[in-house]
């Protein structure tokens, strides 16, 4: 009995014109994608949070996470670029995942240039169909890593799975406060606590929403860190900058804590059904070695019967010759 193969991710197939076509696909999308972010911290045009009327300001919306938050997205590109270096490497030219996610995650890039773009030209509205988009496109990657078995080296869980991860989990809140920013822009009020508890709705909804998404893809860490930084930042702001709203910091608050309690536990349940399906495999195994060695006892001992009876036989004749 030999053991069932396990996936590692690998593949010896020469690269097809198709994977040649993908990397060059991701590669002018990163590549845009960096021109729009250039454009974005204000190297080519105006920054972020002075485009649009200044509705994308830290300062803006009750929804708005404070100034530091932003931060992330340094990391989250710096792991897009990575990434764009990874897939052309010789070992992960023909990698499943690499297949997998290569186009959407060129997608991913071409909308986050867009996004840049579109607020410059303070399309407010235009930007909140760009970044829903653009977490779908997400959404649908990282379920992809999920359900294409990959590498579990370093380089491919920080590269691949990490980046991604973050990526998604940042938009997700991200979205949020577009969309606040939009309704903020087009005349509605954010004054009164009418206003302060529907926000702290909205981040309640948004804790389901990632915790959603964390039971879809196993929980992953780097999802829950990205969206508990986001929702965290928007606590501190409340807390400490205008708008302020004590009510709507403590609700932020208690969203980040609950992503992070949803992941642990999603993670939980996944490895738990690992170890059942291990369980089961190889008490499927096990039975099924345990009948194996039983029909081989049958055979054997069908075989010495019948040498017995060959024997008595050869004996038999013998005695007949004798007579």
């Amino acid at each position: 009995m030999t053991a069932s193969p396990v996936s590692t991710g690998r593949t010896d197939l020469r690269p097809t014109r198709a994977d040649r076509v993908r990397q060059i696909l991701v590669t002018v999308s990163e590549i845009a994608c960096l021109l729009g972010t250039l454009v974005g911290i204000g190297v080519f045009g105006t920054r972020v949070e002075e485009s649009s009327g200044g509705s994308l300001s830290a300062d803006a919306t009750l929804l708005a996470p404070t100034g530091t938050a932003f931060s992330i997205w340094s990391v989250i590109y710096l792991g897009l670029f990575a990434y764009t270096v990874w897939q052309w490497l010789p070992s992960r030219t023909t990698d499943p995942r690499a297949r997998a996610t290569g186009r959407l995650a060129a997608a991913s890039m071409l909308l986050n240039a867009g996004w840049l773009l579109v607020t410059q030209q303070g399309w407010i509205w235009a930007s909140v169909g760009v970044i829903v988009a653009l977490v779908l496109v997400l959404g649908l990657l990282v379920v992809r890593l999920t359900e294409v078995p990959g590498r579990r080296d370093p380089l491919d869980l920080i590269v691949v799975d990490g980046t991604f991860g973050l990526y998604l989990g940042w938009v997700s809140v991200a979205t949020a406060a577009n969309v606040a920013a939009a309704l903020v822009s087009s005349g509605v009020s954010q004054e009164g606590r009418g206003a302060e508890w529907i926000g702290v709705v909205v981040v309640l909804v948004l804790a389901a929403v990632v915790a959603a998404i964390q039971r879809r893809v196993g929980g992953r860490w780097a999802v829950a860190a990205a969206s508990a930084w986001g929702l965290s930042w928007i606590a501190v702001g409340r807390a400490a900058d205008e708008p302020r709203s004590v009510l709507l910091a403590w609700g932020a608050a208690a969203a980040a804590v609950l992503v992070v309690l949803a992941t642990a536990y999603f993670r939980r349940g996944a490895g738990a059904g690992a170890g059942a399906g291990a369980g089961a495999g190889a008490g499927a195994g096990a039975g099924a070695g345990a009948g194996e060695e039983h029909a081989e006892q049958r055979r054997a001992e069908q075989r010495r019967a019948e040498q017995r009876r060959a024997g008595r036989a050869v004996d038999d004749r013998a005695v007949d010759e004798q007579r």
